[in-house]
């Protein structure tokens, strides 16, 4: 597929990607990707996303240490109970599970990793944290949908945040900013296809709720 995808295409195909190659992406892809996050709504149009764009070898071996114990965290369960995902097949839990894993062992190779955030005027409180969400996830989404035009993989995750203290410490981040987003982008070492979701019929209903 060419750089070239149409919106429907970019969106039907955007895979998760969380095997990337180390090789370098070049800044200037890198800066098309804010670019295009840059796009996005926000509430009020306040434009209060903010962008860190993490290269140095020390700066993503730290994040890549606060991911290794959320992920671990986060697969406990599943190794306890591996039926808890219920909506996917055995050998789709296994799939996802693992490439989790790979990206947990070699976070600090992967050649950038994007942190999404936020700007407030003051010290956030969790419920200026939460509402904040719609102004963030839109430009989230159209980082994600232009890597994939660009043939660069990406996979958002928030396990390395749990943190946010030692996150904010990491970035050097003041206190009126708040993390929401890691997205690791790189060169994929799998292959693109489509995605697969439930049917309308399932998801879907006009005018009130009816099963």
């Amino acid at each position: 597929m060419s750089e070239e995808m149409g919106i429907f295409e970019t969106m039907y195909n955007c895979r998760a990607m969380r095997r990337l190659d180390s090789r370098e992406v070049p800044q200037a892809m890198l800066e098309k990707l804010i670019e295009a996050a840059n796009q996005a709504p926000s509430g009020s149009n306040t434009q209060n996303a903010r962008w860190i764009v993490v290269r140095a070898p020390e700066v993503k071996a730290k994040l890549a240490d606060l991911n290794r114990i959320g992920v671990e965290s986060y697969l406990a369960p599943l190794v306890d109970n591996p039926g808890s995902l219920s909506h996917q097949s055995a050998d789709k839990r296994k799939r996802m599970v693992d490439a989790v894993v790979w990206q947990k062992e070699h976070m600090h190779e992967i050649p950038a990793l994007v942190i999404a955030c936020m700007q407030f005027n003051t010290k956030p409180t969790p419920a200026m944290v939460a509402g904040a969400n719609g102004s963030i996830w839109p430009g989230i989404q159209n980082l994600l949908l232009a890597a994939r035009a660009m043939q660069l993989g990406a996979a958002p995750t928030t396990l390395a945040l749990i943190d946010q203290q030692a996150v904010a410490e990491v970035l050097g981040l003041p206190e009126t900013m708040a993390t929401y987003c890691l997205i690791p982008v790189g060169y994929p070492l799998g292959n693109f296809g489509p995605v697969t979701r439930k049917p309308l019929s399932e998801i879907m209903r006009y005018d009130q709720w009816s099963d």
